[in-house]
């Protein structure tokens, strides 16, 4: 391996074992397991539904401060963190969300982790993997096409074309199929009307998988989604379509989670994939509840920060399937804390301490925040070559001051030998039994109330922004028997703001709530703030440029 290898080079020198001896480290036997090559497989639903009665193990999240070009590493921790608690002889188990295309031929590269803290194969989790996203684009896509149908051959349910709810999904970014007019070219294609795409990831289906507990939960979730509404504005669902039994049919197989492992050969579920600034940003309650029956530690991650991320698997995922973290980690790096401090990225490698210690008020909030769910928190200073110790210094002083502990990382260059020390604190928060988990708000604030709660608690706005067109949606919602639901914040993932350039700690700022979305069969209100597209556009320069196979038939410039 050269001196100097990236994480795909990294990745190929692995020793991974065969999976059923994966399996076998949580207990599952072989014949419980359907393989997909030697080094992946799917647990099968009848040894899930077994399992229901035994203990649940420690949860614990990891989340990070916003994200900035300067990089955080939140899945590298989580990773090198499930390996540091193997390492001190604990059964553990990670769980991490599966990577969408979009982004891997868009900008960010892969979803694995980096260095010495990666789950692998690393090429396949980033590209098809075992075939999960393509079948919830399918799913989707078919209740779609049923749709249409159906208001082709009469419209029996007396759908409204001007209120079709529904658009179709495809998991890569195309900006271009944000807006689009179907069914033209005459009678035999059908009414037109404008609709669009958004990214698989931001699909209801896709939050649907992640929430549902069981096949039956599935099938029942799927006939909630809400497709269109009449000319009375009473709802039609997708089991008016009749078409909930089918999607199931190809949702069988994506529902089952999927067992890899890391570099260091521990047990690691990636299953879903909601993004966290258009969605909820976790990975699968079936393999999250799975792994918490099988392992004594189970690590997972919320997408992006803390104040999306982390808010959105407090209040959502928590909140729909019962579970109880006992302890988080905040990720944070010297560098993005000199970016939030107000270093342009060009000038990171020089030490600048007064901007660590001004971009600590990003890592304050955060930390913060995740108190006020009852939940301890530590933070992980992932560590970069360039930070110097009087950079560190600056991080884990203020930290302290806040009562909280701040601790050096070194998985990316050393692997489970450089995060014990975290793992040892996250073993004590855990064990210590010192959680106390509570939602932000209760389930029957108004709906506006609570999208009003998440943006001045967590995001410390000092006001919320809709039309009457959006507040009187909501009230019609909490008419039609959904108030109770929770809400699910669409906004930029690089500022506490709606504003993706405004970094730090802003207080008082207006978030502006453009449009709402019911997520009838997920069970949350989407409130869609500031300019968030559902369906990302590709860069001026897109990664999927430098991606190609070599000579050897590898893959090249994924990550």
């Amino acid at each position: 391996m050269p001196e100097f290898a990236s994480d795909i080079e990294i990745a190929r020198a692995a020793r991974k074992k065969p999976i059923q001896e994966i399996g076998a480290r949580l207990g599952i036997p072989p014949e419980h397991l359907l393989p997909y090559g030697h080094d992946k497989a799917k647990v099968g639903q009848e040894f899930i539904a077994g399992l229901k009665d035994r203990p649940d193990g420690h949860l614990v999240l990891v989340t990070a401060i916003n994200p900035t070009p300067a990089g955080e590493g939140k899945t590298t921790t989580t990773v090198g963190l499930g390996d540091g608690l193997a390492a001190l002889g604990k059964n553990v188990a990670i769980c991490i969300r599966e990577a969408s295309l979009g982004p891997c031929f868009g900008m960010k590269g892969g979803a694995a982790g980096g260095g010495h803290a990666q789950v692998v194969p690393m090429e396949d989790m980033n590209l098809h993997f075992t075939g999960d996203f393509h079948a919830i684009t399918s799913a989707h896509n078919l209740l779609a096409a049923m749709l249409d149908n159906h208001v082709y051959w009469g419209n029996a349910l007396d759908i409204d074309v001007r209120r079709v709810a529904l658009r179709r999904v495809m998991d890569m970014n195309d900006r271009a199929l944000r807006g689009i007019v179907t069914s033209l070219g005459g009678v035999a294609n059908g009414f037109p009307r404008e609709s669009g795409f958004d990214i698989t990831v931001a699909s209801e289906v896709m939050a649907i998988l992640c929430l549902a507990t069981d096949l039956s939960d599935l099938e029942r979730r799927l006939g909630d989604i809400i497709v269109a509404w009449r000319r009375d504005r009473t709802p039609v669902y997708a089991r008016d379509l009749k078409a909930e039994g089918a999607m199931t049919v190809l949702l069988k197989d994506a529902m089952q989670p999927n067992l890899v492992q890391t570099l260091e050969n521990t047990p690691a579920f990636v299953h879903g994939g909601p993004f966290a600034n258009i969605a909820h940003g976790c990975n699968s309650v079936m393999a999250t509840t799975t792994a918490l029956k099988l392992a004594d530690f189970v690590v997972t991650e919320a997408g992006f920060g803390a104040d999306l991320g982390a808010e959105k698997f407090f209040d959502i995922k928590c909140r729909k399937a019962g579970l109880k973290p006992a302890a988080a980690v905040v990720v944070a790096t010297v560098r993005a804390l000199k970016m939030n401090g107000g270093v342009a990225k060009a000038d990171l490698g020089a030490e600048n301490v007064d901007a660590v210690r001004a971009g600590c008020a990003n890592l304050e909030r955060h930390l913060n925040n995740v108190g006020r769910f009852g939940v301890p928190a530590v933070v992980a200073i992932n560590h970069f070559t360039g930070d110097t110790e009087a950079e560190i210094a600056a991080v884990t002083d203020h930290v302290s001051q806040l009562g909280a502990k701040a601790v050096v990382c070194r998985h990316w260059a050393d692997g489970s030998s450089g995060i014990t020390d975290l793992a040892s604190e996250v073993v004590a928060l855990a064990e210590a039994g010192s959680a106390d988990f509570t939602p932000l708000y209760p389930d029957e604030m108004p709906l506006f109330e609570k999208i009003e709660t998440v943006a001045k608690k967590i995001y410390h706005a000092g006001d919320v922004t809709a039309d009457a067109k959006v507040l009187n949606q909501l009230k019609e919602w909490e008419a039609q028997g959904y108030g109770h639901l929770p809400v699910c914040m669409a906004k930029t993932q690089y500022s506490f703001t709606t504003d993706p350039n405004h970094r730090g700690a802003p207080e008082g700022h207006v978030v502006p709530v453009r449009e709402v979305r019911l997520s009838a069969g997920a069970g949350f209100v989407v409130a869609i703030c500031g300019d968030i597209m559902t369906m990302p556009g590709l860069p001026s320069v897109p990664s999927a440029e430098s991606i190609r196979l070599n000579d050897a038939g590898e893959v090249e410039g994924l990550f």
